[in-house]
């Protein structure tokens, strides 16, 4: 499984050529005595990560290596970053023993560079799902809500802001279909943090994503509340196929939303702003007080979520959107599906009817379905 692709843009090449992890990519040598480096997943802003085998444990499982921040070289700061990299990444794992979070299995500080050992979620982000099969209808967006919003609850229990929360860091996980929420900011901010006071500079480190990100979080000052506004433009983008930065110079958001780009029904549009206000004042403090307004405008997809949380009622299109599940329903089962469904016909008739005039959100004219 272990390979170098052919082809490689410079970009990638260069980080290939450029890291530990990189260089080990197809070799027979172990990082750490202890991992086979397949191949390169991705690049971001503030690290790279590889897919790579634990050759010491039975079974040589899979896991992804996370390798943060540029390497520290003073020795003030790299203690300094240090002390606040294990602190978070303990507190990461604590997280990891969520079903919805990725286990943390290691880390580390080698030769002043950070790394993250975690589980390999196997499965496809959500903005690949919609890349694939198009844009998602009202209900499986509610849904959607009802299955994040309960994890998102859990991480600001732990004093936690996730930061960069996107469709690229949702996975639909193609073993049993539930969502998993990957790449915390929270560890990478502290680092940067820590280098950034011991050089006695202010930080300037923007953790997160142009266009998901809420104002506060441009000026280094996230919430807890600003995980909702990603959410909320997540929901947006799920909807509609279009990222926050494709509406840019399209007029003011009050023109745009009356433009009737997306169809839903009043109530759940009336969610979808308060999600995505600019002031902190006019957004939901909390995921409960979203799953509370959802609750009450959509009781009986409520009861079906939490009687079979896995399952979607939709035919084979709607399945590949959100991944398939396994097919063997309980009577109970059966009686949440029958409700989800009826609930989907009913909106679908009246969407038809009612246009929304008014949503808060960077959409423009047009819904595009890749």
């Amino acid at each position: 499984m272990n390979f170098v692709p052919e082809n490689l843009s410079s970009f990638y090449s260069e980080v290939l050529e450029e890291t530990q992890l990189g260089r080990l990519c197809g070799q027979t040598r172990l990082f750490q005595n202890r991992y086979e480096v397949l191949r390169l997943l991705g690049r971001g802003g503030f690290g790279v990560t590889f897919l790579a085998r634990d050759v010491s444990l039975p079974g040589e499982p899979l896991c992804v290596i996370k390798q943060l921040c540029p390497k520290v070289n003073d020795s003030k700061a790299l203690e300094n970053a240090r002390v606040r990299f294990e602190r978070e990444a303990k507190t990461l794992g604590k997280l990891g023993s969520h079903s919805q979070i990725p286990m943390l299995l290691n880390y580390f500080v080698a030769d002043g560079e950070f790394y993250l050992v975690q589980e390999y979620v196997h499965g496809v982000t959500l903005a690949r799902l919609v890349r694939r099969h198009g844009c998602l209808p009202e209900s499986a967006v509610k849904r959607f809500l009802f299955e994040i919003l309960p994890l998102l609850e859990y991480i600001h229990k732990h004093k936690v802001i996730h930061r960069d929360i996107k469709p690229q860091n949702i996975i639909r996980c193609q073993d049993d279909g539930r969502l998993v929420l990957i790449d915390f900011g929270a560890v990478k901010e502290q680092i940067a943090q820590a280098v950034d006071s011991t050089m006695r500079i202010r930080s300037t480190h923007f953790i997160g994503t142009v266009g998901f990100a809420p104002p506060e979080q441009f000026c280094l000052r996230a919430v807890f509340a600003s995980d909702i506004y990603a959410i909320g433009i997540t929901c947006l983008y799920l909807l509609s196929g279009k990222g926050p930065l494709d509406f840019n110079g399209e007029g003011t958001t009050a023109e745009l939303y009356r433009k009737d780009i997306l169809r839903l029904s009043e109530p759940f549009a009336k969610i979808l702003i308060k999600m995505i206000q600019i002031s902190l004042e006019d957004r939901y403090k909390s995921a409960n007080e979203i799953l509370r307004d959802l609750n009450y405008i959509s009781p009986q997809m409520s009861l079906a979520n939490c009687l079979v949380v896995q399952h979607h009622p939709q035919q084979q299109e709607e399945k590949a959107r959100l991944g398939d599940r396994n097919n063997h329903y309980s009577p109970v089962t059966k009686e949440a599906i029958a409700i989800r469904e009826w609930k989907r016909r009913r909106e679908k008739k009246s969407n038809n009817n009612r246009p929304i005039t008014q949503i808060q959100s960077l959409i423009s004219s047009g819904v595009s379905k890749p």
